[in-house]
């Protein structure tokens, strides 16, 4: 048995170069095309060459991922284990522009570094399956997805708010932002309507929920992807403008129409300048410069204060006819729904908070079962026996959905 001195001295520096020559010139770890053994995939993000090299985040995703691949090969399996650089993204971009050097050039010196990186800690990779994002043998397969997406429908060309940076000339999203300055430290971030490619992901909703019962990920990382998704059933109400306009409404209750007092819209949907009366013109541009600098994430807050602006404008309720005030408000969100709710206070907490502030009024039209005490201070979203809604008072709020829809 070794004791203490006895025990040999580890050194890498003459140990594992050795070694890793080895392992190159055998190519231990390629992956044969064909083999007999059961196959096993293990793909890890490729990393943006962007920086001259790794650093310790980098390892930590790296090696437990080559730690399970260099198991699952111990198992007998043949395992797939390749690297790759997404390369000439936005930040090889900022990089060629700030020090006059071509991307080409960068990215090259990057992806060198990383490699001989990669190899220096020992990671398994089949080298012989690099990819690079920023070659023309590799994108023309990226073009050629593209075309087929957009034949099939499935990218169109739309324009949104976005986050842009006035000096990095580019979009960012609201990680990158901390009140006005992005994350580069530039001032002057604000929202503009930007045309840009989506891909209607949407058509793939019940698809993408139902695979993940499917896959084995720990549930707090489900529960974000479901979140994402967002997928919602409900209904759509027209209402309409008095210069007779349309605005649809999403909504997952339509059995408390009856209830809605005012009716709002998200700063930057298209009918807010048309529908604006002159004496709440300045107001209103004040408050939609306000709402733009504003995240996403900050608008989002269940628990943030809210705010808004009356527009000066009414819409039409289609139940009853019944003429509603129309305000501008951050919590409603352009790209969620059709960026405009119809105000229930009684019914809805973020609603009824946005009521009290304003002093709007609250009009019940669920009567609650459980003994619910009207106005102590939060609204009643469950479901009862519908009252103060014309001809349909008396129904439980399940039949007065049917009844409405």
């Amino acid at each position: 048995m070794l004791k203490g001195k006895d025990w040999p001295v580890y050194k890498p520096l003459e140990i594992e170069p050795r070694w890793q020559t080895i392992w190159e010139e055998t190519g231990i770890y390629r992956t044969p095309e064909k083999s007999n053994k059961p196959k096993f995939y293990c793909l890890d993000f490729f990393p943006y060459p962007s920086g001259d090299g790794l650093h310790v985040g980098h390892c930590r995703n790296y090696i437990p991922t080559d730690v399970i691949s260099r198991y699952m090969r111990m198992k007998g399996f043949n395992v797939l284990h390749p690297m790759g650089w997404d390369a000439f993204g936005e930040p090889a971009e900022q990089y060629a522009i700030k020090y006059g050097v071509h991307p080409r050039v960068t990215t090259d010196e990057n992806t060198g570094n990383y490699r001989r990186q990669m190899q220096m800690i020992g990671t398994s990779y089949d080298w012989s399956r690099e990819i690079d994002s920023s070659n023309p043998n590799f994108y023309r397969w990226t073009q050629y997805f593209f075309l087929i997406l957009y034949e099939r429908g499935l990218a169109y060309r739309d324009t949104n708010w976005q986050w842009w940076c006035p000096t990095c000339k580019t979009t960012l999203s609201s990680q990158e932002i901390v009140g006005d300055m992005c994350w580069r430290g530039h001032s002057g971030v604000t929202k503009k309507e930007i045309p840009a490619w989506y891909f209607r992901i949407t058509h793939y909703a019940d698809e993408l929920l139902s695979s993940l019962d499917a896959i084995d990920w720990p549930e707090s990382i489900k529960l974000m992807q479901r979140n994402w998704i967002g997928r919602s059933e409900g209904y759509e109400i027209i209402f309409r403008t008095e210069d007779d306009v349309q605005v649809p409404v999403f909504t997952t209750r339509p059995d408390t129409i009856y209830g809605v007092t005012f009716f709002t819209l998200a700063p930057e949907h298209h009918l807010v300048d048309r529908i604006t009366t002159p004496d709440c013109w300045i107001d209103v541009q004040n408050y939609k410069t306000f709402a733009s600098s504003q995240s996403e994430i900050q608008r989002s807050f269940s628990d943030r204060e809210k705010h808004g602006v009356f527009t000066g404008a009414y819409i039409i309720n289609p139940i009853n006819n019944e003429r509603i005030p129309v305000w501008i408000a951050d919590y409603v969100m352009p790209n969620i729904g059709s960026g405009a709710v119809m105000g229930v206070p009684a019914h809805d907490q973020r609603d009824y908070e946005f009521a009290q502030k304003y002093n709007l009024p609250l009009r019940y039209v669920v009567k609650p079962i459980n003994g619910f005490i009207k106005g102590d201070e939060q609204a009643y979203a469950g479901e009862g026996i519908l009252e103060n809604s014309g001809e349909f008072s008396g129904l439980e709020s399940s039949s007065g959905i049917k009844k409405f829809s």
